[in-house]
């Protein structure tokens, strides 16, 4: 699996046809800059559904997401993360740095 999440950006539209499931997702604006790398956790009421949908009322600019369905969602999100930090310098604008996010090797 790589490390950067590769799956096709769908209108926010679709977050109501989302499973009921853990994972990770990333939400974008119409240029496809990521904005948010967000999770759907055990405590998420309706998984990725609801996580999806409730992340981008705060995002105004957020138009498209993608998802990956995943049980490590906590893992997979700080790879996410750090992904985005090498290839950006910086983490997306909505997302605060957790504690003690490590750093990728070049790729």
């Amino acid at each position: 699996m790589p490390v950067r999440l590769d799956k096709p950006w769908r209108s926010l539209d679709a977050a109501a046809d989302l499973p009921g499931q853990l994972g990770v997702f990333e939400l974008a604006d119409e240029a496809g800059r990521v904005c948010c790398i967000g999770y759907a956790g055990g405590r998420s009421r309706f998984g990725l559904r609801s996580e999806v949908s409730a992340t981008a009322e705060r995002i105004p600019e957020a138009r498209r997401f993608r998802v990956e369905v995943t049980a490590a969602y906590l893992t997979r999100h700080r790879e996410l993360l750090m992904a985005h930090q090498t290839d950006h310098g910086a983490l997306p604008s909505h997302n605060d740095p957790p504690p003690r996010l490590g750093t990728l090797s070049p790729a």
